[in-house]
């Protein structure tokens, strides 16, 4: 690889990027123009791949097939990429817990996790997207709840729930009624509502905000539970992950990236305030719900790092969806994780970078 302080040459018009709306330290960087400003300096354009009106754009944010682009957000599309042999770089994981549970209707009887042996549990399953992160993330929430109580998915009925609609619904579609996208839960709602399902699996602000809404009762909540395997997810931890292009023709772009980002989580830090509005703003939710989901210092944990116990939790959900399935064939992880750029950052004078760690351990 040439080294991050020597560019090749090669300049690209453009630089794509995406972000989930999740907290992340990307999201912050490009709410607040550093990311188009730093960018603007090398007379690189950036363009938004989730904010394209071409679906193939789009879809970019799911398989990672845009040369010269870069993403930040849940776990399981990059790593799913990578297995179908694209051709990315991991380097940089933010750990930024969130509330998870699972949750049932009030009258139900099921007051801990032991009352679920025999229960029906719902499990998402989108017939229409490459990538099925949403089956994904709700089976691993069953089964880190399950295993509290000594229990497994063979003890309970798992529900799938047919979503037709793809997850890559077009902004300006009549049926999101003014919104940027569909809200994740609906299916579960409705069919724990209609008495489909016993229990259901929520997460996150959002998560937060179905459960207040329904009069849910908590079954089992993890998503602070001291074992960092029980509350590994697909938004625990969250990747920075670049193509090919970008890692190999020009890391010194990469190691620019790294800086912009490490610039937000030490802005975030600094401004606990701000970076509350700037969260809720990003999941497009409400100030209270984030508080409620990822507590009250949020702000203090969108740093980015590539320590051992943050690779080895990427390397564990890896696992657990070669396990059930997600994934066409297994890959190295230690080939996929880059520690180049970050290392180049942490030479350069003047760049304390607020690393993601103490989560992790």
């Amino acid at each position: 690889m040439t080294s991050p302080s020597s560019p090749t040459g090669t300049s690209p018009g453009v630089l794509w990027y995406t972000r989930c709306p999740v907290p992340s330290p990307l999201g912050i960087a490009a709410r607040q123009g550093w990311l188009a400003e730093t960018f603007a300096e090398e007379g690189i354009a950036i363009e938004s791949i989730i904010d394209s009106k071409d679906r193939s754009i789009r879809e970019s944010h799911f398989d990672h097939h845009l040369a010269w682009s870069f993403r930040q957000g849940g776990n399981i599309p990059p790593i799913w990429a990578r297995a179908n042999g694209r051709a990315t770089r991991l380097v940089a994981i933010t750990w930024t817990d969130e509330f998870q549970a699972i949750v049932t209707l009030p009258g139900s009887g099921i007051a801990s996790a032991e009352a679920l042996a025999g229960r029906r549990l719902a499990v998402p399953r989108r017939v229409n997207d490459l990538i099925d992160f949403h089956r994904a993330t709700a089976l691993k929430g069953v089964v880190s709840g399950l295993s509290l109580a000594g229990l497994s998915t063979g003890d309970v009925t798992l529900v799938e729930l047919l979503i037709e609609e793809s997850v890559i619904v077009a902004q300006g579609d009549p049926s999101l009624f003014g919104l940027r996208r569909r809200h994740p839960y609906f299916r579960e709602v409705e069919a724990l509502v209609r008495g489909e399902v016993d229990a259901i699996f929520l997460k996150g602000a959002e998560g937060i905000v179905v459960a207040n809404l329904i009069g849910a009762q908590v079954v089992v909540e993890f998503g602070n539970h001291p074992d960092p395997k029980i509350r590994i997810n697909n938004g625990t931890p969250r990747v920075l992950t670049v193509d090919d292009a970008l890692s190999r023709q020009r890391p010194d772009l990469v190691v620019r990236l790294l800086g912009v980002v490490a610039r937000a989580g030490r802005w975030a830090e600094a401004h606990p305030d701000e970076t509350l509005r700037f969260v809720a703003r990003e999941i497009a939710t409400n100030e209270e719900a984030v508080l409620a989901s990822n507590g009250p210092d949020v702000h203090r944990h969108l740093g980015i790092g590539l320590d051992a116990p943050l690779v080895e939790a990427i390397g564990h959900f890896k696992d657990f969806l070669l396990q059930w399935g997600f994934l066409p064939a297994d890959f190295d992880l230690d080939a996929w994780v880059d520690h180049a750029p970050l290392r180049a950052l942490h030479a350069q004078a003047g760049h304390a970078v607020p690393v993601a760690l103490a989560a992790a351990a």
